[in-house]
């Protein structure tokens, strides 16, 4: 008698990693698609989200993200450049302050360049959030890396904005490291469709 109830548990247990694994899959799915789409459309605003920087130079995988954007701006596609990006400890740049020097040496004006900062994507959105609508700029080209692009889409959209992707095409990240990379935004997208990007941000950043 007590095979019974145990055959039915372990086929229920079955069934949610069953229904999991399907889950994240199509997440990973949906993430890796994203990050192939480059969108035409014009906009308001570029916005670049921050990554690391090597005591005031822009790191290989910054610069392959700022490139994407001075792309963009040259060609008209949006007359402001979002920059976004905090600093670790005992750092004396920020990710946003290098990207703002690196785009005004390549010929973006001061007055085009929105600061910004944050220590992750919800955080990079929302420190520029304030700044953007009250210029009215609500559509962005969002540049990233294309395994962040979903997630960098998603959590512009939550903010208020409208997100059209253009990922940059000359990421260094390859190999191992983008396999990772895939596997992190996958964990990261999937739980906060359950949870709230806002929500899980403040739990990743808790204490």
């Amino acid at each position: 008698m007590i095979f019974g109830p145990l055959k039915l548990l372990l086929r229920l247990i079955g069934l949610v990693l069953t229904l999991a694994v399907l889950y994240f899959a199509v997440t990973f799915v949906q993430i890796w698609m994203t990050g192939q789409q480059h969108s035409t459309n014009s906009a308001d605003v570029i916005m670049v989200f921050g990554t690391t920087e090597d005591n005031g130079t822009p790191s290989a995988e910054l610069t392959s993200r700022l490139n994407e954007a001075l792309a963009l701006y040259d060609a008209h596609r949006a007359p402001f450049v979002a920059v976004t990006g905090g600093k670790l400890p005992g750092d004396v740049y920020t990710e946003a302050g290098v990207s703002a020097t690196y785009l005004e040496t390549h010929g973006v004006p001061r007055s085009a360049i929105i600061l910004g900062g944050g220590h992750d994507t919800w955080q990079n959105v929302a420190s520029v959030a304030n700044a953007l609508k009250s210029r009215h700029l609500r559509t962005v080209l969002t540049v990233t890396d294309p395994f962040h692009e979903y997630r960098a889409m998603a959590i512009s959209s939550d903010q208020g904005f409208s997100p059209s992707p253009t990922p940059t095409t000359t990421s260094p990240i390859t190999g191992s490291g983008l396999a990772l990379n895939y596997f992190k935004e996958t964990m990261e997208v999937g739980a906060a469709r359950f949870v709230g990007y806002e929500r899980l941000s403040r739990w990743l950043h808790a204490g």
